[in-house]
């Protein structure tokens, strides 16, 4: 299996995505700054894998905060949690996993308890561990989950990258691809370049070659040709943070392909684990967008593809509402309309299971 992102010897150790497919590297973050870097400059992204990060980050930069008084270690805690928090505004994971460090925190430390540093820094480290074991597991049900919505013969269209480089491992949109092809499903995969940065030709592309699950790789721009001609079953997505009414953000061009799906009555399905819920935002309108640098666009590869002086607008995500998506796959069920009543119920599923 893929390993997207790993602890060992106390340092944060992530493969680089921004060297696939040429290289396969491994960037070893021996402090919290550095991760906060990897996150910003897309050394790792995907939604669950950010969140990842950052619990693992908050955990390595905790490990070297100085042991003084008991309100300062705890202030120190918190000053790295609100500069995780400041790194990527979409991804719902990142935002969950921090509320997650910071709970567990307030168990362990309560604000009349004695300090204990050591201990409390082992246990930080132990719990961002079990977020990623834990959403290794939830991605493999989730697999089996929307395996049954797969048949053989099915031609699946996927965007952006929602596979093991997204997540802790296996994946969540190629989650569902691989549970149904280990399960002897004959299937073939379509995948999106996804522009501006390449995700699926450079990182999905590359799980699916190196997982020997048959693909082809097509530009953003041929999706709705291919589906005029009956060539899409299916199309399965990713997600970056689900509203409690369903509405979905998710990389850039997912609602075009949505759009698409409707007109010709393909199914659209987006997998995502229930840490990408968030019932605080109510709907897609309310979902913050992030906006990246226009060299992303401008150039590739270090040289310059558009002429200086253009304007460039970089949203990285885009948002599809709730009547575009035919179901919703978590590692608790398949969530179907109407959203605002099955979301919630989804979601109350992982608060029920979670830190068990």
């Amino acid at each position: 299996m893929i390993k997207t992102i790993d602890w060992q010897d106390d340092a944060v150790v992530m493969i680089d995505q921004k060297r696939l497919p040429q290289e396969e590297r491994y960037l070893t973050c021996i402090n919290y700054r550095q991760v906060i870097d990897a996150i910003n400059d897309l050394t790792i992204r995907g939604a669950p894998a950010i969140g990842i990060a950052a619990a693992m980050g908050v955990a390595l930069g905790m490990l070297h905060v100085p042991e003084s008084s008991s309100p300062a270690f705890r202030e120190d805690f918190n000053d790295l949690c609100r500069q995780f928090l400041r790194t990527r505004p979409t991804a719902r994971n990142l935002f969950w996993a921090v509320e997650r460090m910071k709970a567990y925190f307030s168990r362990i430390f309560p604000s009349n308890g004695p300090l204990d540093a050591p201990a409390l820094r082992r246990s930080l480290v132990d719990e961002a561990k079990r977020i990623l074991d834990e959403d290794i597991a939830a991605n493999r049900r989730l697999g089996e989950f929307g395996a049954a919505l797969i048949q053989s013969g099915d031609n699946i269209l996927t965007h952006c990258n929602a596979g093991a480089l997204a997540t802790g491992g296996y994946g969540t949109a190629l989650g569902v691809i691989r549970a149904a092809v280990e399960q002897g499903k004959n299937i073939h995969v379509f995948v999106d370049e996804t522009r501006p940065v390449l995700q699926g030709a450079r990182l999905t592309a590359w799980e699916l070659v190196k997982e020997r699950i048959p693909a082809t790789l097509i530009t953003d721009s041929m999706a709705g040709f291919l589906m005029s001609r009956g060539k899409i079953d299916k199309i399965v997505v990713g997600a970056d943070r689900i509203a409690k009414n369903g509405d979905t953000a998710n990389k850039i061009g997912t609602y075009t392909l949505a759009v698409l799906a409707k007109a010709h009555d393909i199914p659209f399905y987006v997998a995502a684990p229930t840490s990408t819920i968030d019932l605080e935002t109510p709907e897609g309108s309310a979902i913050p967008i992030e906006e990246r640098t226009p060299e992303e666009v401008t150039s590739w590869g270090g040289c310059r593809v558009a002429p200086e002086g253009i304007d460039v607008y970089n949203p990285a995500f885009d948002v599809t509402a709730n009547r575009y998506i035919t179901a919703i796959i978590t590692e608790v069920g398949i969530a179907m309309p109407p959203y605002d009543k099955s979301i919630p119920a989804m979601a109350g599923k992982d608060r029920i299971n979670e830190g068990n």
